[in-house]
């Protein structure tokens, strides 16, 4: 199972990283109960590994202008890997596509946009999305409210998986 490859220690430094990463070091360390030094080599490693991505900052996209959030379901004429390629690299390119994922089932992709105004998310739409070459059909739909928004993972699931498990 993923995630039995880290001790405990590895795991609750994800999670208190996860739920903050600005903390300090020495914070990090006081709170998975280590000392500073090895709690830096542990957070290193980790990053070398690749359990840790990166740092952000969550940013509030309407107080920066950024008023409306759509869901665009897009179904393309063809699912050839090197279509299905194509198309990716296409999205991360948009400014406006925050997220782009595959899917199984009635759609092949869901992008998440956010853009200042209907108008601009109808230029990006008619203008892009739509003009996309393979690009069959697309329906979208716009946020009312977000009722959910937590990055990462449920550490708590992790665990109580791994304490079932030995």
């Amino acid at each position: 199972m993923a995630g039995t490859r880290l001790d405990p220690i590895d795991r609750k430094i994800l999670a208190e990283l996860q739920a903050d990463g600005r903390m300090t070091n020495v914070e990090l360390a006081k709170r998975v109960g280590i000392s500073a030094p090895p709690c830096l080599r542990r957070v290193r490693t980790l990053e070398e590994a690749g359990y840790i991505r990166g740092y952000h900052a969550d940013v509030d996209a309407r107080e920066l202008g950024f008023e409306v959030q759509v869901f665009a379901m897009v179904g393309l004429a063809s699912q050839a890997e090197v279509d299905l390629t194509a198309f990716e690299d296409r999205c991360r390119a948009w400014p406006l596509v925050r997220e782009c994922h595959m899917l199984n089932g009635e759609v092949d992709f869901i992008l998440k946009c956010a853009a200042p105004d209907l108008s601009s998310f109808q230029r990006f739409l008619t203008g892009e999305l739509l003009t996309t070459p393979n690009v069959a059909s697309v329906k979208t739909s716009l946020v009312i409210r977000g009722a959910k928004d937590e990055p990462g993972v449920p550490f708590d699931v992790l665990e109580e998986r791994l304490s079932n498990s030995a």
